[in-house]
Formats: structure tokens, sequence, C-alpha cells
């Protein structure tokens, strides 16, 4: 076989081994899509507009067609740019209503379904790669099933990005830096999240740098670090994976006249910033002071908390360091920036790994009990998206 083949063929049975995770994703977002149906149907509201012409969805959309510039001025002073939104969506939208017969909104809604898939298979891969197939369809399961899973659905940007940021993981773990470079410098078009994923790239590298240098200077002098070539690609993966995040912030601070700075006064306009957690802690803590919004305090409590021991489980379970670095980046950004609170779940999306000691749990249970909890799971979050998609706020 030539080598095109080999890879090709290797191709295959990668997908062959992520098939049943795939499916099983697909069946779940099937249910989670159905149950959105029929509640808003229910209250006279149209699923589809709901997925994919409001909120963020339309500023993406408006974006894609009209370009950058807009903005709105709010009564209180706050200006709302769309500089904020990361170009990549918009510009794959932009793309499927120029190839085919899609509207702009359109073309995002197939943008997210198959990036939620990509989004799938690459979970599996990692989960696969550090434990086993079964912790790999567990894994998938999992992330289908979280209860705010409907946004992977819709024209948002979180499939997107999970996606590129599983791949980038991925190719890291296996050795492929270039790659690895060139999907985090995508990841960063995509997110202002995109951050997690350049430094999981550049922990990776620097570790491997290091531990190359401990073989050689266990092997003598003149033991070979690596293979030839090795550390040229790793350097390259290194110098491409912030472009992309780097290139789009510049650019907005010379489009707005505030230089290297200028996007977090973007950002400020929407009252998004970066202040350690103190906004959430006030808004936590708010909570606490009436019934029965103290039992809400107390879920996000229980929430913070189970987030912080999945964390420290996948540190106890040696995930790898470029796992825990996006991980804690992802988490550190979603809960201590000062952004609107209610969209705090769908930014822990992209938080895959989180899942993984989970995963490790479901996969060492019997194949009967793992299906009827996913099964439970999977009806629960679609009522509970169905709900909150038709609520008064944005996800």
């Amino acid at each position: 076989m030539t080598d095109l083949e080999t890879r090709a063929a290797g191709r295959r049975g990668a997908l062959r081994r992520a098939a049943p995770a795939l499916l099983g994703y697909a069946a779940v977002r099937a249910l989670g899509l159905l149950a959105l149906a029929l509640w808003s149907a229910a209250r006279g509201k149209s699923a589809y507009t709901l997925l994919t012409a409001r909120w963020d969805s339309l500023w993406y959309t408006g974006v894609a067609e009209l370009g950058y510039g807009y903005e709105v001025r709010l009564p209180d002073g706050d200006v709302h740019s769309n500089l904020a939104f990361f170009p990549l969506l918009p510009w794959l939208e932009r793309l499927g209503a120029a190839v085919g017969p899609l509207s702009y909104a359109d073309a995002g809604f197939v943008v997210s379904l198959l990036a939620s898939l990509a989004a799938a298979w690459g979970i599996f891969a990692v989960a696969e790669h550090v434990y086993d197939r079964r912790v790999g369809l567990c894994a998938v399961l999992l992330w289908a099933v979280l209860p705010v899973g409907v946004v992977q659905s819709m024209a948002y940007s979180e499939s997107l990005f999970t996606a590129l940021a599983a791949w980038s993981l991925y190719a890291v773990l296996t050795g492929r830096w270039v790659t690895a470079g060139t999907l985090a410098a995508l990841a960063g078009l995509t997110r202002p999240v995109g951050l997690a994923v350049t430094a999981a790239v550049w922990a990776a590298a620097v570790a491997a740098f290091a531990r190359d240098r401990n073989r050689a200077g266990a092997d003598g002098a003149h033991g070979p670090p690596s293979a030839p070539g090795e550390g040229a690609r790793r350097v390259l993966g290194m110098l491409l994976a912030p472009l992309g995040a780097a290139g789009y912030v510049l650019w907005v601070g010379h489009r707005t006249g505030g230089g290297p700075l200028g996007y977090l006064d973007v950002q400020a306009g929407w009252r998004n910033g970066f202040d350690g957690g103190a906004a959430f802690a006030r808004f936590v803590a708010e909570k606490f002071t009436s019934f029965p919004a103290a039992l809400a305090g107390a879920a996000l409590v229980v929430g913070v908390a189970l987030l912080v021991r999945l964390y420290v489980a996948g540190v106890r379970q040696r995930q790898p360091l470029a796992l825990l670095v996006y991980t804690g980046i992802v988490v550190l950004l979603a809960l201590c920036a000062s952004s609107y609170f209610g969209s705090k779940p769908r930014l822990l999306l992209p938080a895959f790994p989180l899942l993984l000691p989970l995963a490790r749990a479901l996969a060492r249970a019997r194949t009967s009990r793992a299906a009827a909890v996913v099964c439970g799971v999977a009806v629960a979050a679609a009522v509970y998206g169905a709900f909150w998609l038709n609520g008064s706020g944005p996800p």
C-alpha cells in the first residue's frame, strides 16, 4: 500500500471505531431537537427560529451579511459592537450562503450540526487515546446529554470551537504539532477562549522539549532528542497556534484606534471583562437573600464545587498536561468573567475533559446500567433544553 492508501485506511478505521459514539450522539441530539420542536409548538414559537435567528445567532449572521462595523447604543450608554464576535463562524456562514441556496442563518445551522459531529468525534478520539474506546463512547454521550446540550445545535460558535479544540488537543497528544498549531489558530478565530487551546499547545510543547533535554542528558550528549525534524515541527506549531486570536484582536485594536487592548474596550461595551470571579460571587451571594432564590444559589455553589472536584479528579488521574491546561483556562475564563451570568453554563461546553472522570466511572458500569443512566439523563436534558431555550433570556 502507498502512504496515501495507508492514511486513508487509518481514517476509515478511526471512523469505524467512533461510529457507535457518533450514532449515539446523533440520537441524543435528535431527541433534544424533537423535544424543542414540541415544546415550542405548544407555546406558538418556531424552534428553528430559536436555533438560528435569536440572540448571538443574529449577531453572527449580521457579520456574515454586512461585515463588521455595526453597533447598538443603549440608553444606559453601553455600546454593543459586532466586533465582539470572532470571525470564523460568520466566514463559514458567508461561504455556505455563497455556494448553495442557504440563507446565512441556514448556513450557520448546518455549520453547527456538522461541527457538533466533528466535536463528538474529536472528544471520542481524545478519550480513546488517553483511556480506551469504551471511555471514549461514554465521554461523547455525556457531552451530548449535558443540560445545555441544545446549544450544540444552535447557530452559535460553541460546537465549532469545541471541534477545533478537541482535534487540536488530539494532534498534540499524537505529536502532530503543525496540525495542532493550525487548528489552535482556527480556534483562536472562533472564540476569545481560543487562548486556552494555544496555551495547551505551548505547555505540551515546552514539556516535550524538557523531556527531550532530560533524555539527551541521560543518554549522553550525542543521543538524539527526538525524531528528525520533530523539534522544528514543534516550534512551528507553537508559532502557528496564537496567530488566529492575536491577528483578530490586533485588527480590532487597529480598527477602533484602541491599540493592542482595543478588543477589551469592545468587550467592556458589552459589560464583559475579567474580574477574577468577583461579579459572579456577588451574583451567587445575592441569591441567598430571599427564598426560593436561595435554592438557585445553593445549586450554583454545588455546581461550582462539582467543577472543581472533576478538575481535581482529572489531575489525580494524571490527564495529559495539554488537557489540564486547556480545561483549567476554559473554566477560569467562564467563571471569572463578569459576563452575562445566564450564559456561563454554555461557556463551559468546550471544557469536555471535565467529563473524562465521569466517563471512566460510567465505562466501568454494566452496559445495561450505563444505558439506563444515559437514556434517563438524555430525556431530562431534552426537556430542560426545550424549556431553557423557550425562556426570555439568551442562553
